[in-house]
């Protein structure tokens, strides 16, 4: 059999609409298809395999890395056709290579089923706007959406600090710089310490990790910049939270107070598989922040704060039970997503035994 060729697997990847990769000794290359695995008809790879078709795609730099560090992550372009966050890593002592493809069109804030509403944050001179959930949710594509919008109807120096940098964005009414971690720039708070030196209106965060960073981006959004990051929470109060806990006991009041004034809205999202047609569909957490919102985030009431939420629709605010909830009653999840991504499963139980006894 023909040795397999990195560009033939990468042009299948993009042909078949895959949003992974993987290469792994043992098996042959899978490809992940609208959330489920699908394994090429071919041969199982061996080490030398694994290895050849990770030295097509890496530098000498990155290499190095592998050895010494075990792994390495970088973005890499296909030709015109696409582009791919990179993860090689060591398994067992052989080279694996997860490729993760990067959409090249951007989606409208609407195609990714956002409320109108929040579009009009975009157009805020400061504040902070969290973009939450777990690995794979989608976060970098809405955030990549909302830079998008910003690009194209502001005119405003836009910093990125990604790591890697997974969308290119052009210069459009805006002026727009991306930095990468370990390319440009050693670290995110170093990234950030730095770009406050560089005129920026918006800066994006890739992800907040650490104390240093977290307090570098709240104070950015206090001094008249929008700010947009990320973070592994799911739900509105968790982020808060999450972050006040960060801090050591005696600045927690301070930061709840800074929140308070500076985050002008959390969203959280989870992306499911459909149950109506092949495909994935996101669930959303919206919160807005409201004058009633600021103060329970500044008396650590957060635990409140999905009940604001519940009541908060005119603003473009939807819980994430009630969004799923939605989506479920539109025929687009299954039951089993429905009660295992809920936050109350409980009351989400109870409602559809209400609504199913006032249909008898």
């Amino acid at each position: 059999m023909s040795k397999v060729e990195m560009s033939d697997l990468l042009e299948l990847a993009v042909e078949e609409g895959a949003s992974d990769l993987h290469i792994a000794v043992g098996i042959p290359p899978v490809l992940r298809i609208h959330g489920s695995l699908h394994p090429l008809d071919i041969d199982p790879l061996l080490p030398e395999d694994t290895e050849r078709l990770m030295k097509s795609i890496t530098s000498p730099e990155h290499q190095q890395k592998v050895r010494e560090q075990g792994g390495t992550d970088f973005g890499f372009g296909f030709g015109d056709k696409a582009r791919f966050r990179v993860s090689v890593l060591k398994a067992k002592g052989n080279v694996g290579i997860v490729l993760r493809q990067i959409p090249s069109k951007l989606m409208s804030l609407e195609e990714i089923g956002l409320p109108p509403q929040v579009k009009e944050l975009l157009f805020k001179p400061r504040g902070l706007i969290l973009v939450t959930g777990p690995t794979g949710s989608g976060k970098s594509t809405t955030l990549a959406s909302m830079i998008d919008v910003i690009n194209t109807e502001r005119d405003c120096h836009i910093i990125t600090i990604e790591d890697p940098i997974e969308y290119y964005h052009t210069h459009k009414k805006s002026v727009i710089t991306q930095r990468e971690i370990g390319v440009d720039v050693p670290s995110f708070k170093e990234a950030l310490r730095r770009a406050l030196r560089q005129d920026p209106d918006v800066i994006l965060v890739g992800e907040m990790r650490d104390l240093e960073t977290m307090e570098a981006a709240i104070t950015a959004a206090e001094t008249g910049h929008l700010v947009f990051a990320t973070l592994h929470t799911t739900g509105a109060a968790a982020t808060v939270d999450r972050i006040v806990d960060a801090f050591p006991t005696d600045q927690q009041e301070q930061i709840r107070t800074q929140l308070s004034v500076g985050i002008v809205a959390v969203i959280s999202q989870l992306l499911l598989v459909r149950a109506d047609r092949p495909g994935r569909v996101a669930v959303f957490e919206i919160m807005i922040t409201t004058p009633s919102i600021r103060s329970l985030i500044r008396d650590n009431k957060t635990y409140r704060i999905t009940s604001d939420i519940q009541t908060g629709a005119k603003y473009g605010m939807i819980t994430l039970d009630a969004h799923l909830m939605a989506l479920y009653e539109a025929g687009q999840i299954n039951y089993e997503d429905l009660i295992t991504k809920a936050q109350d499963p409980e009351s989400i139980v109870q409602k559809l035994q209400e609504q199913s006894k006032g249909k008898r």
